[in-house]
């Protein structure tokens, strides 16, 4: 085993087993077995590496249930790190719709069900006073937090505790898909209660049995825990992760400009939708500042698109007020518009003139777009109507259903190529499957933020950026469009093919780091080869 892959400490024996950074199962040599006392511990025979990645998906592809995959490789996840992201690596087409979205949507539904063994830190509001107390059990050096309070979890809404599939997901992919050593990664679920009826009643909940915590107390609990995070592990780059829309922005506008700290819903977000749109003007040939982009949405991920569209516009040389006037926003009570009463502040800057319009259809037919993206969580929301009203107004018109799990997507991949006779460039949150069109093959590619937020933390963490910056993000988004092949145009695909994603994370990185070593926010001068010192840092799963 590499020195990097070895802890501070040095397990043998059954401890050895039993410690899934370590453990290779049946791969241990025979010297190996001998040296580290584990002779009389695993049968006779010797597996390869790639011996047990084989077997590993021959069970889970006779499990009847993507949940039930689930849960097998969570157990792998377990057991056997290097295993489990070489599993992940090398069959991520296969393997990541099982471990993050969709599947990791009904196993957050499920998760008290399901849950086995603990992984992360689970800190809950009765802990006040002792947070320090808490991160400095966690025996590994960590780079990376990914925490959420569990409030609104993709479009499900607030599932308290269970939420911790979420930033144990997201980590996963972190390793897999950019190569961020999983010693450094560390899952955090701030449990401050739920005010989810089912899980306050369901005897296998797992977390605190109250209702949420909010005001002060609330503020003063994540405070804690944000100053204990960062004296735990200096340098620590924190992503937040699926707050509610009123704590998402307030907890971001916060910390952003005193630590490493982003909000993966809002930026992450907005990056990939971003890349998707420069992606899409290169099949059309036009140009970003000519678009009208309709959000039916107005929450966290739909304010974060509009705000890094904006600056991309205002970067092409359209002035702030005309960038905003290109973006509009329908949240659940009609198109966003100026001098409706209790407008948040996150939407204030969207609120043009304009007379009140209740529906999403009545709104494109007025406002005209050449761009809609489904942020809202709403299934369905993009009709046969709609999709047929885009392509009327438009000779290519672009259609962002990123809503997920499926089952809150606005339209599928096969409804947003046949309403719009295959004229449609379409990006989806969750992942579907090639679809057949008047003897085309249409190859939807998702929209999915792994595509953006795995290459931004290995960045940032490469570099030792002390913040994280819109700037890296916008050059994140260029990076991830470059690296679409005019062949994946060809096909309808706005994003590249997901094999090629340590690939593009490593180019993402580079991108990141020389924003941080251009604003003077990163350790020491710049390297010379920006991507073979990104590549140098990411980790390979191996024995």
């Amino acid at each position: 085993m590499s020195a990097r892959s070895m802890p501070s400490y040095s397990p043998r024996g059954l401890a050895l087993l039993r410690d899934p950074l370590l453990n290779k199962g049946t791969a241990f040599t025979e010297q190996e077995r001998d040296a580290l006392g584990l002779r009389g511990f695993l049968p006779a025979g010797v597996l390869s590496m790639q011996a047990q990645v084989e077997r590993v998906l021959t069970n889970l592809r006779s499990l009847p249930s993507d949940l039930e995959k689930y849960v097998a490789l969570n157990s792998l996840h377990d057991r056997n790190e290097a295993l489990f992201f070489r599993v992940v690596c090398d069959h991520i087409d296969e393997i990541q719709p099982l471990i993050y979205t969709p599947t990791v949507g009904l196993a957050c539904q499920r998760y008290g069900l399901i849950f086995q063994r603990p992984r992360g830190l689970f800190i809950s509001a009765n802990d006040r006073g002792r947070i320090s107390e808490i991160l400095s059990n966690w025996p590994y050096p960590t780079k990376l937090i990914v925490v959420t309070d569990g409030e609104r979890i993709l479009g499900l809404g607030d599932l308290g505790a269970n939420g911790m599939g979420i930033p144990v997901g997201k980590l996963s992919l972190y390793s897999a898909c950019a190569g961020i050593h999983p010693e450094l990664c560390l899952p955090v679920m701030l449990d401050v209660g739920t005010n989810n009826e089912e899980f306050l009643n369901d005897p296998y909940y797992i977390g605190l049995r109250q209702r949420r915590i909010t005001g002060a107390a609330y503020d003063e609990f994540v405070d804690e825990f944000m100053t204990a995070a960062r004296e735990t592990f200096p340098g620590v780059l924190i992503q937040f992760e699926d707050f509610a829309n009123h704590s998402a922005f307030r907890l971001l506008h916060k910390h952003r400009d005193e630590a490493c700290v982003f909000n993966d819903d809002i930026q992450g977000t907005a990056a990939v939708a971003l890349a998707g749109l420069f992606s899409a003007l290169r099949a059309t040939g036009g140009k970003l500042v000519d678009q009208r982009i309709l959000f039916l949405g107005a929450g966290e991920a739909a304010t974060g698109i509009a705000d890094l569209v904006v600056s991309a516009m205002r970067a092409e040389g359209l002035p702030e007020s005309e960038a905003l006037r290109r973006n509009w926003l329908v949240d659940s009570r009609g198109l966003v518009v100026k001098g409706r009463a209790n407008l948040s502040g996150h939407k204030l800057r969207y609120a043009h003139d304009q007379a009140p319009i209740d529906d999403f259809l009545a709104a494109i037919k007025t406002l005209k777009p050449t761009a809609i993206i489904g942020v809202a969580a709403v299934g369905g929301a993009f009709t046969a109507e709609v999709l047929h009203t885009m392509a009327e107004l438009n000779e290519r018109p672009i259609v962002f259903a990123l809503s997920n799990p499926t089952s809150k997507a606005e339209c599928s991949a096969e409804d947003a190529y046949r309403h719009t006779g295959g004229r449609a460039l379409f990006a989806c949150g969750s992942p579907y499957d090639p679809v057949e069109l008047n003897g085309r093959t249409f190859v939807p590619r998702q929209g999915n933020n792994s595509y953006i937020f795995p290459g931004v933390g290995l960045g940032a963490i490469a570099s030792g950026s002390r913040l994280v910056t819109d700037e890296m993000f916008m050059a994140a988004a260029h990076a991830l469009a470059n690296s679409v092949s005019e062949a994946d145009l060809q096909q309808g695909s706005l994003y590249p093919a997901l094999p090629r994603i340590r690939e593009v994370s490593a180019q993402i990185a580079a991108s990141v780091a020389a924003v941080a070593y251009q604003r003077g926010l990163a350790h020491g001068p710049t390297p010379n080869d920006l991507i073979g010192f990104v590549q140098a840092q990411m980790y390979d799963p191996q024995y």
